[in-house]
């Protein structure tokens, strides 16, 4: 149960009675990149929290349905914008949080390989005031890696990120998802078509997809197809806020 599969969201959602979004059909592919772009306030963050089984102040009609007929909610793992680390935690607690709040026995030694993967094996006593932002982020990705969950929610991981950290932080997080299933929330358009294998921009009226670079992710900033589609990206976006 622990292979990626695909995973199909189909409804639609309204907040006070309120139309949210429109009535939609997304299919993340098993294994890629899915990259989710549109204003806010569209419902890109509700969708996230739908597909953890998390509460939310809208009402959806539809459903959320995997290919290998398993749910989906007890197979996500979530990096939220926020890095939510626990202050008085050192690092190596604030990866086994998940583990340690479900009473389970900490993998000391998957802990030690996957610190090591995202280069905090020397700062695994630290606290987070004695991180860097980048290494921060490097700790709540090692957080979602030690759930060891085939489908992955990211919500705008990287924004508060300096460019050359942000970019840094997109070539690991593809290194080390590498096989599963990823919704990412951005607002970025580079940041879309550095890394998606498909690129959709949710509006209240429904889903555009745009044609990726056929570049495999991460994409160079600088290739003339990366370029194209971060144009066509923010040209898209501008229309839907005129």
């Amino acid at each position: 149960m622990n292979k990626a599969p695909a995973v199909k969201i189909e409804g639609g959602a309204t907040l006070q009675n309120a139309p949210l979004f429109a009535p939609l059909s997304l299919t993340l592919n098993a294994g890629e990149w899915t990259c989710l772009l549109g204003g806010s306030g569209v419902g890109k963050s509700t969708l996230l929290r739908l597909m953890c089984d998390l509460p939310t102040a809208a009402d959806f009609k539809g459903q959320i349905s995997a290919s290998d007929n398993f749910l989906v909610a007890p197979r996500v793992a979530y990096m939220a914008q926020s890095d939510l680390l626990l202050p008085w935690a050192t690092v190596a607690q604030n990866t086994l949080l998940g583990t340690r709040l479900r009473g389970g026995t900490p993998d000391t030694d998957r802990l030690e390989r996957i610190l090591e993967r995202v280069g905090l094996a020397k700062h695994a006593d630290k606290k987070p005031s004695e991180l860097s932002g980048g290494q921060r982020q490097r700790v709540a990705l090692a957080r979602t890696l030690m759930e060891d969950k085939p489908v992955i929610l990211l919500d705008e991981p990287f924004s508060a990120l300096d460019a050359q950290t942000r970019a840094a932080m997109q070539d690991l997080a593809v290194e080390t998802l590498s096989g599963k299933t990823v919704l990412m929330v951005t607002h970025d358009p580079t940041e879309a078509s550095r890394l998606g294998h498909k690129i959709v921009v949710m509006t209240p009226a429904g889903l555009s997809f745009f044609a990726p670079p056929e570049a495999p992710v991460p994409r160079p900033i600088d290739d003339q197809e990366t370029l194209t589609c971060q144009a066509a990206l923010l040209r898209h976006l501008r229309e839907d806020l005129s």
